[in-house]
C-alpha cells in the first residue's frame, strides 16, 4: 500500500524541457527569417559558360536594375553618391574590390558611367557577376 501512495504524491518540480525545445525552435526559425531577409537587390544575371568565386571579405557590391537604378550594397544610389562613397570605402582601403551585378535587361550606358566611376576613383580590382549557362 505504500508504494501506490508515492505514485500519487504531486510533483515537485517543472518538466521545462518542451519549453526549452520550443524556444529553440523558435531562435532557428528567427535565425533563417533574419539571414533571409538581408539578400540585397534581386536581378536576373547573365549567363557565361565559365564563372569565378570573387568573394572576398572587403568587397563592394554594385547592383544595377533593368529599370537603371544603382545600388551600393543593397541601399539605393545616385552616380554623384555612388562616386562619393566609393571614394571614402577607397580612402580606407587602396585595393578596394569592387563586384558589378547588373541585369541583363540593364541599359549598357548605366554600366559604362558606373565603370568610368570606377576608373576616375583608380579602382582596378572590378569584377562582374554572371551566372554559369547550363550545359
Amino acid at each position: 500500500m505504500a508504494d501506490i501512495k508515492e505514485d500519487n504524491q504531486p510533483y515537485d518540480e517543472i518538466n521545462i524541457t518542451p519549453m526549452l525545445d520550443l524556444a529553440y525552435v523558435l531562435l532557428v526559425i528567427f535565425i533563417i527569417m533574419t539571414t533571409a531577409s538581408v539578400q540585397g537587390v534581386k536581378v536576373e544575371i547573365p549567363q557565361t559558360k565559365a564563372t569565378g568565386n570573387l568573394a572576398k571579405p572587403d568587397i563592394r557590391g554594385i547592383t544595377i536594375t533593368s529599370e537603371g537604378d544603382v545600388y551600393l550594397d543593397a541601399y539605393p544610389v545616385d552616380m554623384a553618391m555612388l562616386e562619393q562613397r566609393l571614394g571614402e570605402y577607397k580612402s580606407n582601403n587602396p585595393d578596394l574590390p569592387v563586384v558589378l551585378k547588373g541585369d541583363a535587361a540593364a541599359h549598357y550606358e548605366k554600366v559604362s558611367a558606373v565603370l568610368e566611376v570606377c576608373k576616375k576613383l583608380g579602382i582596378t580590382e572590378v569584377g562582374l557577376v554572371t551566372k554559369r549557362a547550363e550545359g
